[in-house]
């Protein structure tokens, strides 16, 4: 299989770029700056890009490499930063800029590469630096520029070296994906092997000769993830799987019956519900503090969930889990991390260490190398309902942070058939496609409204929908006037208890996603 490897200086868009190389069917990896050269040699890979990065290249703290790197006579595309590194590397000067650049840029062709081909003489890419490249090294050509930015690319066909100043990974350059198709097609010599169908052959085979006739228990929260990592095991060894499902009650509106009715009816497999609800309120009870509900939200449900593991493993039993590759990235436990220069973005919820007092043969992640939109083409492949498969990002605590303040049985489900509504008229103006996520949030706010010729005092439901390739970065979605005219109204006549609906028109950033 033909490898591309993403060597990470600190850069946000690391994944972003790996993402990009996998979209053109060729099987990319991520590494920190730190890992040995050897390894890299090794590795036999088809091409290396160095991504961008926050540091100044001249600054001696920052993420550097052993020169040697540009002798293996492996292609080479730098980055931004990795830019500036490759020039810095050889010899170049790179300083500060008279004028950074930031957003959208219009770039000029200045000479012929094969990086721009196919690519107009001008078009917009996307620009995020402060530093710049003053003189290209000896045996490096200059092939693009901008107004501000006299080496906005440079190549060295003869060593096979090739950097971009800008951002080819991201959407809003414009002929981004065909400078990268250029790279990895003309430059790399690549062909294009990475595949699904194989991926999905090769996996439940290899998984049937690990597991043989051991049974395997895993974590299904209903999410994409588990549940196609549940697919994948089932295909593979049948009932000798067996999934253990927590409902903790913060779940969307009937959605803990929509998960028990697929994997009881779709698989081969032993399906077990643990209801729990209840413990999860009594444990949130006068609780406001978000960070508090995300950890006690996070502890009760591994403590439900290992409890009823330890009842169902023999010792002679595999664990499996939904992991991605992602997933070990922002853990620190993968390509990336501490030790690439970027901060670990978070503790996910499938890298936590298993209990010592269970013994398993081991731990199976089928789809540890995979990002989430090459799970979902698995998940299609094996049949598994659209509904699911697509479903939207949904945070690990649930609901507990869709509702500002308390969480009590009444806020939950003000929040369930709000949302339920919005998801239906969504789904019923074929709006949903257009959208990244969206959903609804009990605000805590209450407002003074009249029903008939009552005056009321209720609930405030706000609802957030967002567009995005990335998450990274979002914007608030222009859903049109007259769809919102009638979820606010399906939700202030059927949802008890709320008596007003706001819009949030805030982009991220400054904003986030979520509200908690």
């Amino acid at each position: 299989m033909e490898k591309v490897l993403v060597l990470d200086f600190g850069g946000q868009y690391n994944q972003l770029i790996a993402r990009r190389v996998r979209d053109d069917h060729i099987y990319a990896e991520i590494l920190p700056y730190t890992t040995d050269l050897a390894k890299i040699r090794e590795a036999n890979y088809k091409g290396i890009i160095f991504t961008g990065g926050p540091n100044s290249v001249y600054d001696e703290s920052s993420p550097h490499y052993t020169k040697d790197i540009l002798e293996l006579g492996v292609p080479i595309l730098g980055i931004c930063y990795g830019c500036q590194l490759m020039a810095w590397m050889r010899g170049g000067k790179v300083m500060t800029a008279p004028v950074s650049e930031y957003g959208k840029i219009d770039l000029r062709v200045t000479a012929e590469s094969p990086l721009f081909a196919g690519v107009p003489a001008e078009s917009v890419v996307w620009m995020s630096h402060t530093d710049y490249i003053a003189e290209p090294p000896a045996g490096f050509e200059t092939v693009a520029a901008t107004e501000n930015c006299p080496c906005a690319a440079m190549q060295n066909p003869a060593k096979k070296l090739y950097a971009v100043q800008f951002h080819p990974e991201v959407t809003h350059t414009a002929y981004g994906a065909q400078i990268l198709h250029n790279f990895l097609y003309t430059v790399c010599g690549c062909k294009g092997d990475w595949v699904m169908d194989s991926f999905i052959e090769d996996t439940v085979a290899a998984l049937r000769e690990k597991i043989g006739d051991k049974q395997v228990i895993l974590g299904l929260s209903g999410g994409v993830d588990s549940s196609v990592a549940a697919g994948l095991l089932s295909r593979a060894v049948g009932k000798q799987l067996t999934c253990v499902f927590v409902d903790q009650g913060l779940m969307r509106k009937n959605e803990g019956d929509f998960v028990e009715q697929t994997f009881t009816q779709l698989f081969d497999m032993n399906f077990v519900r643990v209801n729990c609800g209840d413990i999860f309120l009594q444990k949130l009870k006068g609780v406001t503090d978000p960070e508090e509900k995300r950890h006690i939200i996070g502890d009760e449900f591994y403590k439900v969930f290992w409890d009823e593991i330890k009842t169902r493993a023999k010792g002679d039993a595999y664990f499996a889990q939904g992991t991605i590759y992602p997933d070990r990235i922002e853990s620190g436990k993968g390509a990336s991390g501490k030790g690439a220069g970027s901060a670990v973005i978070k503790t996910h919820h499938n890298q936590r260490a298993i209990p010592k007092d269970i013994d398993f043969l081991g731990v199976i992640e089928p789809l540890a190398d995979l990002f989430k939109d090459e799970v979902r083409a698995v998940g299609e492949k094996l049949g598994i309902p659209h509904e699911l498969v697509w479903r939207q990002p949904f945070p690990g605590p649930g609901l507990g942070v869709r509702i500002i303040g308390e969480i009590t049985a009444e806020k939950i489900r003000i929040t369930q058939d709000a949302d339920f509504v919005l998801r239906d008229e969504m789904a019923k103006n074929g709006y949903e496609k257009e959208l990244a996520q969206f959903f609804t949030v009990f605000t805590g706010a209450k407002a003074v409204g009249v029903m008939g010729d009552h005056r009321t005092y209720e609930n405030v439901i706000a609802i957030r929908a967002v567009t995005t390739d990335d998450f990274m970065t979002a914007d608030w979605a222009r859903i049109p006037y007259d769809i919102l005219a009638t979820v606010s109204n399906r939700i202030t006549n059927e949802v008890e208890g709320v008596n007003r609906v706001v819009y949030d028109i805030t982009s991220k950033p400054p904003g986030t996603v979520e509200w908690e």
